[in-house]
């Protein structure tokens, strides 16, 4: 029975870890329970009054979340794993009291202090099974610092491609260049350059899906505010008699079209139109879009 219960607690740790490398390191990055809590943290505050303000929180509270149910996962995961050895198979510092306290406290107490790799000693494990599989949560624990480090150093990139693209659609909008401007070869590479960091969005939302719960803040700052009038400036592109610029609103409708079956698979599911599926994300992100 003993090892019927350690084994319980290894699964809970496994399962931890899967999440955190589909999430992290996944080339598709499908997590599992990590998309849970994000996609139940978002609708939540969409239900919010005032809802902007506290949908801008999600994405990074979603993140601490995340995180911390990692944590809390690995460390009660590897308290189980201890807890029917408890104590008979562990040694106690001269003097400690821990002998004293309750089994699933000690193991508890024992997991916390190795995955933050504090190494106190006051409970150390004396089976040779056990002398291998401490050292081993502390790695994991170690592994769970980095990765959220890194997690984070990714992320914020990502945001800020989508954000400068926003941008550049809105000052774009304020000049609002005509079918003859864009019929012309500057207006081509214009056309190719934006289809470009198009792409990149929608690779951005493909690895790091997490993205999509920020929000960006203000109108011209934000691609589900701005999106739409990329596609009216593939639309000039393709009316224009240049072969050039025809070819470079192709590319852009096309690109287009892509973060729009990217986002509708991913996160809107309405199986629309890319029309209506990027009018969805707008509305997803409490925007309307922008008009021609």
């Amino acid at each position: 029975m003993k090892w019927v219960v350690s084994l319980v607690g290894a699964g809970l740790v496994m399962v931890t870890l899967r999440d955190l490398f589909h999430t992290l390191w996944h080339p598709t990055r499908h997590g599992g329970l990590s998309r849970l809590v994000m996609t139940a943290l978002w609708r939540l505050a969409r239900r919010f009054r005032g809802r902007r303000r506290v949908v801008g929180l999600v994405g990074p509270l979603a993140m601490v979340t995340v995180v911390g149910m990692w944590a809390a996962t690995v460390i009660l995961g590897w308290a189980i794993v201890y807890w029917p050895h408890m104590p008979g198979a562990f040694t106690f510092s001269p003097g400690s009291k821990a002998a004293q306290e309750p089994a699933l406290l000690d193991s508890v107490y024992l997991s916390l202090v190795t995955v933050a790799t504090l190494g106190l000693g006051d409970i150390a494990p004396g089976e040779g099974w056990l002398r291998l599989v401490s050292p081993l949560e502390a790695l994991v624990g170690f592994a769970l610092l980095t990765a959220t480090v890194s997690w984070v150093l990714e992320i914020y990139p990502a945001l800020t491609r989508r954000r400068v693209l926003a941008i550049r659609l809105a000052l774009l909008r304020d000049a609002d260049p005509s079918t003859e401007q864009i019929d012309c070869t500057a207006g081509a590479l214009l056309l190719d350059s934006l289809a470009t960091e198009v792409v990149r969005v929608r690779i951005d939302f493909t690895q790091y899906a997490e993205a999509y719960y920020f929000h960006d803040g203000e109108d011209h700052s934000s691609l589900a505010a701005m999106v739409g009038y990329a596609d009216a400036l593939a639309q000039r592109g393709q009316a224009g008699r240049r072969p050039e610029a025809r070819l470079a609103g192709d590319l852009l409708a096309g690109a287009l079209k892509d973060l729009a079956a990217i986002l509708d698979q991913r996160f809107l599911h309405t199986g629309g139109t890319p029309t209506e599926v990027l009018a969805a994300y707008a509305a997803d992100h409490g925007r309307s879009r922008a008009q021609p």
